[in-house]
């Protein structure tokens, strides 16, 4: 259990805390422009995806296993649509602090959902899909969405918000049950 209160700690000053604060970074997510956004989104998406293909090599759990597949469909899938509205428009995503801070901070996280096996796997996996996506979905609520300049990009973040909020109360569900 205390492995598993520092894997949420971890998670939780990592999520929330270095990828998304203004105090820790000298540069303001707000600021960013459509490309570097797009950057980010797609960065968070595949982060996702590494999480939910971790949890489908070490869980038994079918609830957790369920999860784990709708988070590879669905971030597939918004990842696909964006590329395919960058193509349009011409455009290639710009990284940035923030998408690189994201990526970073991903690898600590799996190296230590990684080190978990059972029930205890599946709690953490399940924090950290709570957290992360409360803290994606605020950011792409209040930062993103209302700086995006482009109206099909903006309508893109709009739709993904959407689905990143279902999976943000999927995940509560999950965290509840799995207590």
């Amino acid at each position: 259990m205390k492995k598993l209160a520092s894997v949420i700690l971890t998670i939780g000053t990592l999520s929330l805390g270095a990828a998304f604060s203004a105090p820790v970074l000298a540069d303001n997510p707000a600021e960013l422009n459509d490309l570097e956004i797009a950057h980010v989104a797609y960065s968070a998406d595949n982060i996702d995806i590494k999480y939910a293909h971790l949890a489908m090599a070490l869980s038994d759990n079918p609830e957790v296993r369920n999860f784990a597949q709708t988070m590879i469909r669905d971030h597939e899938a918004v990842n696909k649509a964006a590329l395919e509205l960058l193509e349009k428009l011409g455009a290639t995503a710009q990284d940035n602090f923030l998408s690189k801070t994201l990526n970073s901070n991903s690898k600590k996280i799996i190296t230590d959902l990684a080190a978990l096996r059972g029930a205890e796997f599946d709690r953490a996996y399940a924090a950290n899909e709570l957290a992360y996506h409360k803290a994606v979905n605020e950011l792409v609520e209040h930062s993103f969405i209302p700086n995006i300049e482009n109206e099909e990009v903006k309508a893109l973040f709009k739709q993904g918000l959407e689905i990143f909020k279902g999976h943000e109360h999927h995940a509560e569900m999950m965290v509840q049950k799995l207590k």
